[in-house]
Parts: C-alpha cells; sequence; structure tokens
C-alpha cells in the first residue's frame, strides 16, 4: 500500500477517484475537467496511442535567441526571475497566444497551482486549481507538436485535457531528470519513439519525455532554470498544490538584448534542495482526532449487520460544522439506515452512504451544497477517521462517507514522503507512526469524525472479500445510524488496544 502511496503523491487523479458522491459517477472528474500534464505512470495507459517512429530532426530547444527577438520574462514572488525564448516558427498559436495573454497582464498574481519535483511545475489557472483558463480566441485551441521541439529540461508548454485541441491558457515549465540509455531503450520497448538526436538531449540534460507528441511545446527557459528547480522542491499537498503559494508577480513581453544565456541547470550555482523542501509552510499544529468526548455531547453509533460490537464516532463542530450538521441530520431523518459499505479497500479504508449502493448517489441537507476547501488541519486521516468521499473538491461533499483504516508508517517510510515533496508536521508525523492512516489525503476531504470505539469491527469489515470497484461480495449493510448524547465510558482510538 505504500507504493500506491507514492504512486498517489504524483498522480492528481488518484485522490480524485478515490471517492465520488453527490451524485457523480465513479470516473475522474477532476481529470477530465482540468488541464494538466501527465506523469509517466499515468501516461502508461495511452501508450498505443504515441507514434512508433519519428523523423530524426535537429532539436531547436537550445537555439539562442537573436537580438531583438521576442522574450518573455516571469518575476516569481520570493524566488527570481525566469526568462523564456519562444519559437513562432515551430508553434505560432502558442506562441501567440501566451504572448498576448501575457501583454494584456492575464498571468499577473496567478500562481503555480501543480508542483511536481523531478516533471514539472505548472501555473496559469485564474481559478488556481487547475480547471481554468482560455486562450486568446476564447475558450481552447489547437497548439499541435512539431518535433524540432521535445521536452528537454526547461521547455515551456500547454497543460491539457486530453490533446492539443484543448489548450488554455494553463502551461508548464519541465524540470524533470536524465535518462540513461537503458532507460531510453526501456521507454523504446512500450511504444514510445524517440530520434537519436531527442535521446542524446535526454542523456545530457534530462526532462521528461514520455510528454512528447502530446503536448505543445513553444518556449524554453534561457535564465532563471535554477527558479524553477528551486520551485519544484516546495512541499506539496495530496494534489501536488503547494502548500505556500508560488506567485507569478507579473509575467511580461521583452526584447532579447543579447545577454548571457544559460539553459542547462548545471550553469547556475547549487542550492539546497532538502532546505526548500522541509520549509513547509504547515504550522504545527495539535492533532485533535483523539480528544475524547465529553459528557453530554453528541455522538454517532453505526450498527453493521453482522457485527455485535457497533462503531462508535466523535464528532467535531468546531472543526466541521456543516459536515457535522449534514450526517447529524442525515442520521436523525434514518437516510443511513439499511444502506451498505459500497466500497472496501484493505489497508485504506470502508465507504458507504450511497442510497444507490454504488458510489454514484447521495446528496447533502443544504440546497446549495457544501461550501468549498471545508477542511481544517487539526483533523487527519488518522486510522479510524471519518470524512465525506467527494468527487474533486470538498464543495461536492454530499451523503457519502469513509472511515479511515490504513496503515502505520516507519520513520524512514515518513521520511520518503518528505523526500517526495510531501509535507508532515511533527505531530503529523507521530499520529501516522503510531495509529496509521492515510496521509495523502489530507486537505482534500472534509474530516468530520473519528472513532472512538468499535474500530475493530472497520479493521475486520476491511478484510472481506471485494469484486469489481471494490464493492463487497456480500453486502456490508448498515442496519442502523443512532445520534445520542455521551454518557461515559470507556475510549479505544488504536487497533492495537482490541484484542
Amino acid at each position: 500500500m505504500f507504493k500506491k502511496v507514492l504512486a498517489g503523491i504524483f498522480c492528481i487523479a488518484l485522490a480524485a477517484s478515490a471517492f465520488s458522491s453527490c451524485g457523480q459517477d465513479t470516473k475522474d472528474t477532476q481529470a477530465s475537467d482540468s488541464d494538466k500534464v501527465t506523469t509517466a505512470s499515468e501516461e502508461e495507459t495511452t501508450v498505443a496511442t504515441v507514434p512508433t517512429t519519428v523523423e530524426n530532426v535537429d532539436i531547436v530547444n537550445f537555439t539562442a535567441p537573436e537580438k531583438g527577438d521576442t522574450i518573455v520574462v516571469m518575476k516569481v514572488k520570493d524566488y527570481g526571475t525566469v526568462k523564456f525564448r519562444l519559437f513562432s516558427e515551430y508553434a505560432d498559436k502558442g506562441v501567440e497566444n501566451f504572448v498576448e495573454l501575457a501583454k494584456k497582464g492575464y498571468y499577473d498574481g496567478l500562481k503555480f497551482h501543480r508542483v511536481i519535483t523531478d516533471f514539472m511545475v505548472q501555473g496559469g489557472d485564474p481559478q488556481g486549481i487547475g480547471i481554468g483558463g482560455e486562450s486568446i480566441w476564447g475558450g481552447k485551441f489547437d497548439g499541435g507538436t512539431d518535433p524540432h521541439l521535445i521536452h528537454a529540461s526547461g521547455a515551456l508548454a500547454y497543460a491539457n485535457s486530453g490533446s492539443t485541441a484543448t489548450n488554455g491558457s494553463q502551461f508548464y515549465v519541465v524540470t524533470g531528470t536524465k535518462y540513461t540509455t537503458d532507460e531510453l531503450d526501456e521507454l523504446a520497448k512500450s511504444g514510445y519513439a524517440l530520434s537519436e538526436n531527442a535521446k542524446k538531449i535526454y542523456e545530457e540534460v534530462g526532462g521528461a519525455p514520455w510528454l512528447d507528441g502530446s503536448y505543445t511545446v513553444f518556449g524554453q527557459v534561457i535564465d532563471g532554470l535554477d527558479v524553477i528547480f528551486k520551485i519544484q522542491n516546495v512541499a506539496v499537498d495530496a494534489n501536488s498544490m503547494p502548500y505556500k503559494d508560488l506567485i507569478m508577480e507579473s509575467v511580461t513581453v521583452g526584447e532579447y538584448d543579447g545577454e548571457a544565456v544559460r539553459w542547462y541547470i548545471s550553469d547556475y550555482d547549487e542550492f539546497d534542495a532538502d532546505e526548500i523542501r522541509n520549509s513547509t509552510g504547515k504550522e504545527n499544529l495539535t492533532i485533535a482526532n483523539f480528544t475524547a468526548p465529553k459528557e453530554g455531547e453528541k455522538v454517532v453509533s453505526l450498527k453493521v449487520k453482522g457485527y455485535d460490537k457497533e462503531v462508535k464516532i466523535k464528532l467535531f463542530p468546531e472543526y466541521a460544522e456543516k459536515g457535522v450538521e449534514n450526517f447529524i441530520t442525515l442520521a436523525e431523518r434514518g437516510y443511513y439506515d439499511g444502506l451498505t459499505f459500497h466500497r472496501v479497500i484493505k489497508d485504506f479504508m470502508i465507504q458507504g452512504g450511497d442510497p444507490n449502493g454504488d458510489g454514484t448517489g447521495g446528496e447533502c441537507i443544504f440546497e446549495k451544497g457544501f461550501d468549498d476547501n471545508d477542511t481544517d488541519p487539526h483533523l487527519i486521516h488518522a486510522a479510524g477517521a471519518v470524512a465525506y468521499a467527494n468527487s474533486g473538491s470538498t464543495a461536492s461533499n454530499g451523503s457519502q462517507f469513509y472511515i479511515v483504516t490504513g496503515e502505520v508508517y516507519e520513520k524512514d517510510q515518513i521520511n520518503q514522503l518528505k523526500d517526495s515533496g510531501y509535507a508532515f508536521t511533527d505531530n503529523e508525523a507521530e499520529v501516522y507512526s503510531t495509529y496509521g492512516g492515510a496521509p495523502w489525503l489530507d486537505g482534500s476531504y472534509t474530516i468530520f469524525g473519528q472513532v472512538y470505539d468499535g474500530l475493530d469491527v472497520v479493521f475486520k469489515i476491511q478484510e472481506i472479500e471485494t469484486g469489481n470497484n471494490d464493492k463487497p461480495a456480500e453486502d456490508v449493510i448498515i442496519e442502523k445510524v443512532t445520534v445520542s448524547d455521551f454518557s461515559g465510558g470507556d475510549v479505544h482510538w488504536n487497533i492495537k488496544d482490541y484484542s
């Protein structure tokens, strides 16, 4: 399961497709609605669409601009300035679109909303979450591709939502990694066609070769590549979104005046990537999951058919007011009685609360739905945490919920996650190494409760046999969900507390 967590950090689709609710189907709605650039693991499913042969043309990424040529100058707050050479002769519409948007001030104040170490940094969405933006022609445009331009380190290209015909305003700058001959040969065996000239560059400079032919490359960093490499090392959340906003103060159009060009990261002074990565911007808050309920406080008891013990849940209205109100109201209406846990994944979670029983249904009590970004850092996805499933954001919370099982993380595993760009506070790390959980979900889902007794029932349920879509082979039925006042009694937070 730990390998899946690491994969999830590099795959924006994982968390988005993990749950769905509010009448949404189980498809990856975030991936289909957003402009993005796919990782190597995501691209594996579409290898067959990549051309099998490619002409060995000259690669022009590192062709110096001539004096007077149009360039773009980007100032990134707290990091510095990045300059781009543009290639109108190979990507005329792409260059025209970017230049005109920059002249309008379109990009000024926007942020890099998606950052993945050893891959790329992505920005240009006025909504700041990867689903917005448009071209100068309104909507999308087709920028095409040209084999003279490849995804070498420092390349500038448009993100898209499936083809170059869906280019808009969102763009990315490649960082990537260097490839050995053997690694490039493995890519070729998988169906990726790379010219000999391209292979040479990927070996010497690095980049993201699996993207070639699928995205419109239209520029190359000529100075400030160290800024891009620093940015790629910042701490990010489950959706690869930086904890500290990375803001483009300005993106302006200028002329090349003959200054020195620095194409390669080796042309710059070294910097401490670990120091950047450890500057998480996250306050080391007290984790509230294991705060015992007080006498008279509202709690929830969940009776599952075939299990003698009830699952008892503490609620956190102080951190998830609407989430708690929604769950209590639905429970008191008997909404959950007779529904099933329709999705069960060992060492991850059990999910229920859908009247359709397949992950496509459910609704909340609020006429206009939940507020977006309804999460609180005092609550994390520790084992036993109760949260709402969603279809891309917390604004799509409905009736579907899940209870985390997860797994315990050793210190070296937490360090691996940190090295991958994921941020842990000391208190979070202590919880995940003691109780376990699913840390990659933090910040993307509304946690509103924690199991304080009956966690062994949840862990037993996760062991049952499942079939397609992780649906249990035999129905796991929620007989009744009851709301009551806590009247005292022992609490058992850790699965180790049970025999």
